[in-house]
């Protein structure tokens, strides 16, 4: 067991031999026009023969199902190689963001209202159902009252809670100042009264329709919104306090990772797939193609949309934003950092 272990992580060389292979290969295999039956992504990944890892680098085909080879006609069968890089196939289900079949609290205590509020509890924007604070955040201090200036040092003037996009904007249809409420309104949460925060900022999705999925850049599903310094709280239920986070270029395959969350609490997994390119299903018809993604195993459900996925040493890598009854996609804590420009934990690690 501990030789196959081994082999289900990729040396930094390795990573980079697929990583390039699938920047050359991603924009033709994904073309909608000529996009393979059940293919839904492509990501970088460990070879697998016979049920166990090999330890060598693989352009992994993310499809909702695998099929005999009988099954499928001659143009749905993956190519052995692309980009001149061996493939693999990896079942992932259907992508979908969105809050799905949410059930009631009952022995979900993290459906109930928390003060201060902290991560794996339920929030959402008023016009949703409810999921989950990732972590009390703060704005990047640009510089402090040293002289020179360092930076990192200062006095944050906002607090706010993290969650996705289309946790605490509504999938783009909001405002800034909206309330935010926690719990969320399917957990029971009204205005004015369990309002903890107001939406402050968030990333726009890029949605097909109206704009073809080919011409979309979407890295994070992520926002953000501010809240009293004295309700909130950085610290994760079950998990603690986040001591650092992790650069993208250092998130490795076969790392576990874990997360607490509105709906399925405290659960642990496997990063099976990094820069993953994979299209996400939002409800109502439309699409997002998201890059640079994690996959890992299946480790949430409809409700834990927004939480913070740390290492088990409490490092953060992303934060969850979709995922299927076979796997969870992940956003990289990187991007999500530096697009919306706030500090999650203060040590790169």
């Amino acid at each position: 067991m501990k030789r196959d272990e081994k082999k289900m992580t990729l040396t930094e060389s390795s990573r980079e031999e697929a990583q390039k292979a699938c920047s050359v290969a991603v924009g033709d295999f994904l073309d909608p026009l000529k996009q393979q039956a059940n293919v839904v992504g492509m990501g970088v990944g460990v070879k697998w023969k016979k049920g166990h890892p090999t330890g060598e680098p693989a352009l992994l085909v993310l499809v909702t199902q695998k099929l005999e080879k009988d099954q499928l006609s001659p143009a749905d069968v993956v190519p052995t190689k692309l980009a001149e890089m061996q493939t693999d196939v990896l079942a992932i289900g259907y992508p979908f963001a969105g809050e799905g079949d949410l059930f009631a609290g009952g022995t979900q205590t993290l459906a109930n209202r928390i003060r201060p509020a902290k991560g794996g509890y339920s929030v959402g924007h008023f016009k949703i159902t409810a999921g989950t604070i990732a972590t009390c955040v703060y704005d990047i201090l640009p510089g402090g009252t040293v002289s020179p200036p360092a930076p990192g040092i200062g006095v944050p003037p906002r607090y706010y809670i993290l969650s996705n996009n289309h946790v605490l904007a509504n999938g783009n249809d909001s405002s800034l100042g909206d309330p935010i409420l926690q719990p969320g309104p399917f957990d029971g949460g009204v205005d004015p009264a369990d309002r903890i925060a107001r939406l402050s900022r968030f990333i726009p999705i890029t949605f097909e329709p109206p704009v073809p999925r080919t011409q979309h850049n979407n890295l994070v599903d992520a926002a953000i919104a501010e809240g009293n310094f004295h309700g909130l709280d950085r610290e994760i239920h079950w998990i603690g306090h986040v001591r650092g986070w992790r650069r993208k270029a250092n998130v490795a395959v076969g790392s576990i990772v874990q997360k607490t969350g509105r709906t399925t609490n405290y659960t642990t997994g496997q990063i099976t797939a990094i820069n993953a390119t994979i299209d996400v299903g939002f409800g109502g018809g439309r699409v997002a193609r998201f890059k640079d993604q994690i996959i890992t195993t299946n480790i949430s459900a409809g409700g834990d949309s927004g939480s913070l996925v740390t290492t088990l040493d409490d490092v953060a890598v992303g934060l969850l934003f979709a995922g299927s009854s076979t796997a969870t996609i992940i956003n990289q804590i990187e991007n999500v950092r530096s697009l919306l420009k706030v500090e999650v934990a203060e040590q790169i690690l």
